[in-house]
């Protein structure tokens, strides 16, 4: 990829048309970007590429090699085994922060509606109330909303910080039996999220933990909590904003209209977000007032995915091209939340009219309006907000103005319940049982989780959609979050026309036939929502799971993280291999640093927990490997099953 004098790259930092067009025309002038910047920072400390740099204590950094003697141990004697772990183990635990902060903040905001705190929300769901409180084993007979909703908002706030021992009842409650059991044994069970992640942390500070296992199995149990955290936001988002159900909207920057004055989301707390929704709808005559067509509200990142499935809002783009945005010139203000958020916005806005505006305190940009955002005050501070954008629209510079004609249509909002009530119009009775019983009779290779972020080591998208259309073409039923299934919405995968394409015959035949059981078109790919949402693929698993009557290390289910990124995605991917699943990540994390540790999540953590990391960068050579996991799995449940059929004897319980 090449450079001009100013360290800016060529544009072919990504294979998104409208990213394209958005870098090209701004190639050489003093605008830089997430894609000029990473040209920038190479080449990539090794280092820290592999995991080998320890800066747990101010003795150092210590740099470690694993081949040679002389460096193979910091200066407090650690060896490399243990500092990769380490490394490993911490992103782990800033992960699972990250997402049960999320889950602790949408859980506090269901009690205070529950003890009427707040007037601007309220439950949505009742039925999903119901559900998620029996799920947990509450009582629901003869109980009203509040006080169910108050019973399971203090369950959930109890798996933060339980006092005893008893495991998350929000982890225990969503997996199998035979899940339940292998960590119960291999003592991985979170008793409660917050002390889960301060004992990851002070396991891993200098002085303490040096076994490498332990360390892992450590990762593990912090990933659990993750997954913990991902189901209560999850859950009670779906209580408080509703349960998303099939949509059509559209993807790309094309979205963002100049017609139009342009509000976007960015983050990933729907409270702040669908108050957006809410207020630009208020003052959607006051745009008009000035000359503007109305209010349009674009998403971007998970954000956008909440919003894009509840209320069908156009998504603009996903995590890497979030400064793209706004250098259409038609971005009037970007109102932002938590996590994912590019400290570049603030120079970017300022070659601008666009107003940047955050939102909470653990996530402030020096130079930005900050708007203290409260759940008491929540709407009439979101009208403020979207007040000045109506504000910067008087100030836009129209010879600014160059918003990409790219854009995509896309079916969105398969909450696990959408995706069952589809499966429900042809098996009423099991619904799951038509996805498992398509894959048993070889119509489908197996099912495909997409999830995580956009990773500048590989070009913006490309891992993304070239295992996707490979998988696909295979006849492998795809599911997606993240920005993963942002870059399939902004490519126009998720639509009728997509099937038509792409899909290898037998996929076609069975999308076809959901499609005329329902009476409507169905997407190629079914987006499931956020990454928090990726708790609504692993119930979907768990599902296939009971109804084979076997564990989830022998279902033919799969997951992808084409171009993770964040530490939460590593703490995503540790859970999902704890969980049994075949997990590739296409680019390496800080792990190879260590062939004991690199051995232990690659093959060991098949024979402990049924799953395993696929690390491999090359996206043929990945859908390869997804392909034949798939396969293994399908030919061994086909064995355990005949065998069991023939003994009459339940199926093998080991994989």
């Amino acid at each position: 990829m090449g450079t001009n004098k100013k360290g800016q790259t060529n544009g072919h930092g990504t294979i998104d048309p409208a990213s394209l067009a958005v870098l090209e025309r701004y190639e050489g002038q003093d605008t830089l970007t997430s894609y000029d910047r990473y040209q920038v920072q190479s080449p990539q400390c090794k280092f820290g590429l592999t995991g080998t740099c320890c800066r747990i204590c101010v003795q150092g950094p210590c740099r470690l090699m694993e081949d040679r003697p002389e460096r193979s141990r910091g200066i407090c004697g650690a060896p490399v085994y243990s500092v990769v772990a380490r490394n490993m183990a911490r992103l782990m635990a800033g992960g699972a922060s990250s997402h049960s902060d999320h889950g602790r903040h949408i859980a506090n905001i269901l009690l205070a509606i529950a003890e009427g705190k707040v007037s601007d929300y309220e439950i949505t769901d009742g039925d999903k109330l119901r559900a998620v409180a029996q799920r947990i084993g509450l009582e629901v007979e003869g109980k009203g909303e509040d006080v169910l909703a108050r019973e399971v908002a203090l369950a959930a706030l109890e798996d933060f910080g339980r006092p005893d021992e008893s495991p998350c009842q929000f982890l225990v409650a969503n997996i199998t039996e035979g899940r339940r059991a292998k960590f119960n044994h291999c003592d991985v069970l979170p008793s409660s999220i917050d002390r889960t992640v301060v004992q990851m942390l002070a396991q891993t500070t200098m002085g303490m933990d040096n076994d490498p296992v332990n360390l892992i199995f450590a990762g593990i149990k912090t990933s659990l909590a993750d997954y913990t955290g991902m189901h209560i936001a999850t859950d009670i988002s779906d209580i408080i904003f509703g349960t998303p159900k099939p949509t059509v909207s559209e993807a790309n920057l094309g979205v963002i209209d100049p017609d139009y004055v342009n509000v976007a989301t960015h983050g990933h707390n729907p409270t702040l977000s669908e108050m957006v929704v809410r207020a630009a709808r208020e003052l959607n005559d006051k745009a008009k007032a000035l000359g503007a067509k109305g209010i349009n509200v674009v998403g971007i990142c998970c954000t956008g995915n909440e919003l894009l499935g509840r209320e069908g809002v156009y998504l603009a783009a996903n995590q890497a091209s979030q400064e793209l945005a706004i250098m259409t010139g038609a971005v009037d203000a970007i109102i932002v939340d938590i996590q994912c958020i590019m400290p570049s916005l603030k120079p970017v806005c300022d070659c601008f009219h666009t107003r940047l505006i955050t939102t909470n305190k653990m996530a402030k940009i020096p130079g930005a309006i900050h708007v203290d955002f409260k759940e008491e005050t929540a709407f009439a501070q979101a009208c403020q907000m979207v007040e000045m954008a109506l504000e910067a629209y008087k100030e836009r510079d129209r010879s600014k103005v160059d918003v990409p004609p790219h854009k995509n249509k896309v079916i969105a909002g398969f909450s696990l319940e959408a995706l069952l009530d589809l499966f429900r119009a042809v098996n009423p009775e099991s619904p799951v049982k038509v996805l498992t019983d398509a894959i048993l009779a070889g119509e489908l290779r197996g099912v495909a989780l997409f999830c995580g972020c956009n990773n500048l080591r590989t070009p913006q998208d490309r891992n993304h959609l070239t295992i996707f259309r490979e998988l696909v073409k295979n006849d492998v039923f795809v599911i997606a979050t993240g920005c993963s299934a942002g870059a399939m919405a902004k490519a126009g995968m998720m639509t009728p026309e997509a099937i038509e394409e792409y899909a290898g015959p037998k996929l076609k035949a069975f999308l076809q036939r959901l499609s005329e059981a329902n009476g409507v078109e169905l997407p190629l790919a079914f987006h499931m929502g956020s990454c928090v949402d990726n708790s609504r693929a692993h119930d979907l698993c768990t599902l296939m799971a009971d109804e084979l009557g076997i564990d989830v290390p022998k279902v033919p289910f799969v997951a992808t993280a084409p171009e993770d990124m964040h530490e939460k995605a590593i703490a995503i991917g540790t859970g999902a291999v704890a969980m049994g699943l075949p997990v590739h990540v296409g680019v390496m994390p800080p792990i190879d640093g260590s062939s004991l540790v690199f051995g232990l999540t690659s093959q060991i953590a098949r024979d402990v927990y049924g799953g395993n990391f696929i690390f491999e960068p090359d996206p043929e050579e990945a859908a390869r490997k997804l392909l034949a996991a798939l396969d293994r799995r399908t030919w061994k449940l086909g064995v355990h099953r005949m065998a069991a059929e023939k003994y009459g004897t339940r199926p093998a319980v080991s994989w």
